[in-house]
């Protein structure tokens, strides 16, 4: 096993090992991507290696809620965001030992198994790709392959446009809503009126969690972040305890010089 990722296994190293063999008849590339993906990204200048993958099955930690109180649940919010860099990590691992300069269209999953309610398996797998071009080096500024979440076709006109990716960046929070007393519900009963206190809390939690992938986009150098999701899943831990989650892509010029094409407006929207 490779002293460098000493965490990936046996297995998994054999299987890369196969993929970078040239003249193996086992070394042909693996790919989700579909075939329009395939095309546009070789059309892009990159050739896809392998499928590449990162796991860490994880066990969350408990927590005490107030009844009655907005609160965010640190223990929590730590355990998904470790859980799924942990993933992450291991999927650059595997993608660096196949000497790519980058991972394309990352997916991050979230599966529960009956071993546990409290354990989970967090996944994140892509396609490695690597340039045709010696001379461009498209690997993060701490020289790491990118990874983006980007489809191809995103992918290909980003390139187009003279900005690369650099890294997916992420935040989450996981927030605890506090309950309705039964004179709030009664005092509200048959009325149109703002939920205030739900208003707040999902409020504030959105913004902990897009304020903390900002601070990676920013750690990564990056000019900005495209593609960004925000989901918001309760995990099984209850209808007033939620995990947001933002993820997107973070980007930057190929060259210090070059500026964003100002797109044809009167095209778009005669298309």
């Amino acid at each position: 096993m490779s002293e460098k990722y000493e965490d990936l296994p046996e297995h998994a190293l054999e299987r890369l090992h196969a993929l970078r063999s040239k003249g193996n008849p086992e070394g042909v590339f693996t790919s989700d991507l579909s075939v329009n993906e395939f095309l546009l990204i070789r059309e892009a200048g990159f050739e896809p290696i392998g499928l590449v993958v990162g796991s860490s099955i994880y066990h969350i930690g408990y927590q005490q809620s107030s009844w009655k109180k907005n609160e965010e649940m640190n223990v929590l919010t730590q355990a998904m965001y470790h859980a799924r860099e942990l993933a992450m990590t291991r999927m650059e691992e595997e993608a660096e030992e196949l000497g790519a300069d980058g991972v394309v269209g990352v997916r991050l999953i979230v599966n529960r198994y009956e071993w546990g309610e409290n354990m989970a398996e967090f996944m994140a797998i892509g396609t490695a790709v690597s340039s045709r071009d010696p001379n461009q080096n498209f690997k993060t500024f701490k020289g790491m392959p990118f990874t983006s979440d980007l489809s191809g076709q995103d992918f290909w006109t980003l390139l187009k446009s003279g900005y690369r990716p650099l890294s997916m960046v992420m935040g989450n929070c996981v927030y605890h809503v506090a309950h309705q007393s039964l004179r709030q519900a009664f005092s509200q009963f048959g009325r149109n009126q703002e939920q205030l206190n739900f208003t707040q809390a999902l409020y504030d939690a959105r913004e902990l969690a897009m304020e903390r992938m900002q601070q990676e986009a920013h750690a990564e150098q990056a000019e900005g972040i495209v593609g960004v999701q925000l989901d918001e899943r309760s995990h099984g831990w209850g209808s007033h305890v939620i995990e947001f989650f933002a993820i997107g892509t973070s980007i930057a010029p190929i060259d210090g010089e070059h500026i964003m094409p100002t797109p044809n407006l009167f095209l778009s929207l005669n298309d």
